[in-house]
């Protein structure tokens, strides 16, 4: 009768584990995001076993129905969330010619979670010789980027901002940011910003404005003053950009702003 009782308690347990595990599974949703160009097709799937939480997150590419590479992808936190193209508005995987070899890259692009942080991509190009895909990884901070061919060659730039100007002076409400333009070319991201002038003055007109309409609502607008002498270095005209910044602001720390600012274009690589 006890070794009855102990056999039926056994067989409960038994499918209670099994009705927990099928829970979880049912909980654990799996979903998937795809990309092709020509014979190349990318996909990245993941599972999301709780709200805000991205687990397994795997990446296939194929070649003319060949798998080349299928592998977790490096996640810093279990939180980063594995998404399409920043700025298109279907989900998909980035995949394209980058730096018309006329051989498509792969971008996994994720974002960190959090209010305003953060997005970093995963960029694979292949290896004709090994026959294998090699990866790198570059970071976006705040802004993200958007895929455009701003010199109509037929190859994309990533149009995007100096993250680094984020909180640097002010709250991230209150800061501005220089423009910053990448192109990928053979397996390296390449700042060309300075290739594009008007992008740039057009870019300093508008933190200015926006320097203006702040200062009118009592913001000292240091964050702003700061973004448009980065550009303003960037257009070679380092020394208009101060006198004009130097005349506008006029509170009791201006000697340790321009100080400070100084010493950080200077680390930043706009002043050289």
């Amino acid at each position: 009768m006890n070794s009855i009782r102990w056999f039926g308690n056994k067989s409960l347990m038994g499918l209670a584990l099994v009705s927990a595990v099928a829970v979880l599974s049912q909980a654990a949703t799996a979903e998937t995001i795809t990309g092709k160009s020509g014979n190349v097709q990318a996909q990245i799937s993941y599972d999301k076993p709780e709200e805000y939480q991205y687990k397994n997150v795997q990446l296939k590419i194929t070649r003319s129905g060949q798998t080349v590479l299928d592998q977790k992808l490096p996640q810093e936190s279990e939180y980063d969330r594995p998404i399409g193209e920043l700025d298109a508005k279907e989900n998909q995987i980035p995949v394209l010619d980058l730096d018309g070899n006329k051989e498509p890259e792969v971008i996994a692009d994720f974002f960190t979670g959090g209010a305003h942080c953060c997005t970093y991509s995963l960029i694979y190009r292949y290896d004709s010789n090994s026959k294998q895909y090699k990866k790198i990884r570059h970071e976006w901070g705040n802004g993200g980027y958007r895929l455009k061919d701003l010199d109509k060659d037929g190859l994309p730039e990533f149009d995007s901002r100096d993250d680094r100007f984020a909180y640097a002076f002010s709250s991230y409400a209150a800061s501005g940011y220089p423009l910053q333009i990448w192109q990928y070319r053979q397996g390296k991201m390449v700042d060309v910003t300075r290739r594009y002038p008007k992008l740039i003055a057009s870019n300093a007109t508008e933190l200015w404005q926006t320097y203006t309409e702040l200062r009118q609502q009592g913001d000292d607008g240091k964050g702003f003053l700061a973004a448009y002498l980065a550009d303003k270095y960037m257009l070679g005209q380092g020394q208009d950009g101060w006198q004009r910044v130097q005349q506008a602001y006029k509170k009791s720390d201006r000697a340790q702003f321009f100080a400070e600012l100084r010493k950080f274009l200077r680390e930043a690589g706009y002043i050289k």
